[in-house]
């Protein structure tokens, strides 16, 4: 396919026939797109080559000509004027889509901020769910924060997925494929809440109320844990499954058949978890308790280092970035307290620490790739807020006895009996 550049000495070749003219002509173009030439240089030296041209022509053609030629040339340079635009469009796009991968909101603000994304709901859900290369952590965190304008894309995000005739096992798998179901309790219950809302509108009549499909949601992503993480050695049955959703289609219970099918179909295939960078880890990492970013107190000169955080599993892992496939060190809680700490060098910090006063039991990976065993006894970390770090906290202390799953799952069943309570 002729570029334009190229259709335009083409053009040029048909009714002139003069190889020194296109050959020139061709060498002014290329000269103005390398910016080798100022606008009125290449001005001066085409009017000398159209001089040249003009006194080999008749004079009835000269005004013809001289229209037509400035006529290419001014397209082809608009051309090349566009396509360089598109290149800086697309550099600027894919530099965002990176920031975005490291730090969700940065990367939003900067997508908006040159023009390449409307700060709209339906526009920024509409990246989010359609845009390939973006991180899926990122975008889970993105979604679970609770500002208006994120849950207004929270749900405009929802909405783009379609459930209608599927069943619920069927319709999670590709909900929780769109991104990775962020660590911290309250987001987890603003996305299935939006979740279990969307469910319900493609699908009425399924179940009684959007809380019935709320908990039943959180019933089998457990089951699926239940079933196929080798550290579980008591494997829930089909019988333990229906028994613990009695009761949950406000007072009545399930059609056995929906719930025999759901388990099998739970049974013989996992969830499939998103796998950014083809993360081992991933496994360990889905559904964290919490994550985010921390300040944490380290190195051989004592410093401040921003790190991405993940609490699961009793375990606290820290990497440099959200898209690290390894952690760079790993905190075993066991045995650990935490506390708030007062530093003069910084706000809101939080402490752990071994109450004996011993070392901690964690290990960090050196530059070159080697484990080694930490020395500390204690990691001092700071938040961005006071409630930010409450909130670390609290997390910290439930994590090693509880898991927020069931903990939702638990308020959900208490207001659902409540409200039966009341009909009755």
């Amino acid at each position: 396919m002729q570029s334009s550049s190229e259709r335009s000495l083409s053009v040029i070749n048909e009714f002139t026939g003069n190889k020194f003219f296109i050959l020139t002509l061709n060498q002014l173009t290329k000269q103005t797109r390398r910016k080798q030439l100022k606008p009125k240089e290449t001005k001066h030296q085409l009017n000398n080559l159209l001089l040249i041209f003009n006194t080999q022509q008749s004079v009835q053609n000269i005004k013809q000509n001289e229209t037509q030629i400035f006529m290419i040339y001014n397209i082809s340079v608009f051309s090349c004027h566009c396509c360089s635009k598109n290149v800086v469009r697309n550099r600027r796009f894919l530099r965002g889509k990176k920031k975005f991968n490291m730090d969700p909101k940065k990367g939003v603000h900067y997508l908006v901020e040159n023009g390449l994304l409307e700060w709209r709901a339906e526009s920024v859900a509409e990246f989010l769910y359609k845009e390939e290369g973006l991180n899926k952590t990122a975008i889970g965190n993105f979604l679970g924060e609770r500002e208006k304008m994120h849950l207004e894309i929270l749900k405009a995000f929802v909405g783009l997925h379609e459930f209608s005739d599927l069943n619920l096992v069927q319709a999670l798998r590709q909900f929780l494929w769109s991104f990775r179901l962020p660590g911290e309790a309250q987001k987890i219950d603003r996305m299935m809440e939006a979740f279990a809302a969307r469910y319900c509108d493609c699908n009425p009549g399924v179940f009684q109320s959007t809380d019935t499909c709320y908990i039943l949601s959180f019933a089998i992503i457990m089951l699926n844990t239940s079933l196929h993480n080798p550290n579980v050695k008591d494997k829930p049955t089909l019988q333990r499954f229906v028994s613990m959703n009695r009761g949950i289609n406000n007072g009545e219970d399930l059609p056995t058949e929906l719930l025999t099918k759901l388990y099998a179909s739970i049974r013989s295939e996992p969830f499939k978890i998103p796998e950014d960078d083809g993360n081992d880890l991933t496994l360990t990492f889905f559904n964290p308790d919490r994550e985010g970013w921390l300040l944490k107190m380290g190195g051989r000169v004592k410093t401040w280092k921003r790190r991405w955080f993940i609490l699961t599993d009793s375990c606290l892992y820290y990497f440099e970035y959200t898209t690290d496939k390894d952690p760079i060190g790993i905190i075993p809680l066991e045995n650990l307290c935490v506390r708030v700490l007062q530093d003069s060098s910084k706000p809101f910090c939080l402490e752990l620490y071994n109450p004996k006063g011993q070392k901690i039991k964690a290990c960090k990976t050196e530059n070159k790739g080697r484990v080694v065993q930490g020395k500390h006894q204690s990691y001092k970390l700071s938040a961005a807020s006071a409630e930010e770090r409450d909130d670390w906290i609290d997390a910290i202390r439930a994590s090693i006895t509880k898991d927020p799953f069931y903990d939702l799952v638990t308020l959900r069943k208490r207001k659902v009996i409540s409200n039966t309570s009341s009909k009755d």
